[in-house]
């Protein structure tokens, strides 16, 4: 990968990491988008593509609803999609493990930088109440301009390092892996399509949903099937 398509995969996963509450909220964080426009960087959108629907998977276990903490899959899917995209047919299962497992990382980590900006932003507000009950707009602009320049900050970092770590990982695996690559594929295979169809069960699993939700997996793996 060249310098200007890391600064490129930076630049789109912070504003991926912006789309998630920030700025401009339009789903460009789920993996699947994400991954997509890290290929597209490289010149790769289908490999992109490829790594986000595996990252989706995972992903469609969190509910981010509320105030609750939740991982931040966007930033680390765009640096898994460049990484694989950039790769292309030379990207092997087991370094495409070790990808996921720093995404997955990245994830968490993004979360909980999240929790950490959100509480800077509530000292800045409480920092500048008398400004704010004055009706100052000047206090306004700059707690909103502040809010958004740390948001940037964290989808920045989230990005650089899911970017070195997954390519660091992805090597290790695919030069030290001493198992068939079969294995690495199960593995991958098992832990995404569980994690999907946990979340599936936990939300459709039940009544006319499920049956539903059977025939669909049914149809879907007929398609899978006659499409190899």
């Amino acid at each position: 990968m060249t310098t200007l398509e890391t600064a490129g995969v930076v630049a789109v996963g912070t504003l991926v990491g912006l789309d998630l509450v920030s700025v401009p909220q339009m789903m460009i964080s789920r993996p699947l988008v994400a991954g997509l426009l890290g290929g597209l960087v490289v010149g790769n959108p289908v490999a992109g593509l490829g790594a986000g629907a595996v990252l989706e998977l995972f992903a469609m276990e969190t509910l981010p609803v509320g105030a609750v903490r939740y991982p931040d899959w966007g930033p680390g899917s765009v640096a898994a999609g460049a990484l694989v995209g950039a790769r292309g047919a030379g990207a092997l299962p087991s370094g495409l493990l070790g990808v996921v497992l720093v995404v997955i990382a990245s994830a968490w980590l993004g979360g909980w930088l999240m929790h950490v900006v959100r509480r800077a932003n509530a000292a800045s507000v409480t920092a500048r109440r008398a400004e704010l009950e004055a009706g100052d707009f000047g206090a306004v602009r700059a707690l909103q301009w502040r809010g958004l320049a740390r948001d940037a900050a964290r989808s920045v970092a989230l990005t650089a390092f899911a970017l070195a770590a997954g390519d660091a990982l992805s090597l290790l695996f695919a030069h030290g892996w001493r198992a068939p690559e079969i294995v690495a594929h199960v593995a991958l295979a098992a832990a995404t399509v569980g994690v999907a169809l946990a979340s599936a069960l936990r939300l459709f699993g039940h009544g006319r949903s499920l049956v539903w939700l059977a025939g669909g997996l049914g149809a879907g793996t007929l398609a899978a099937v006659a499409w190899r």
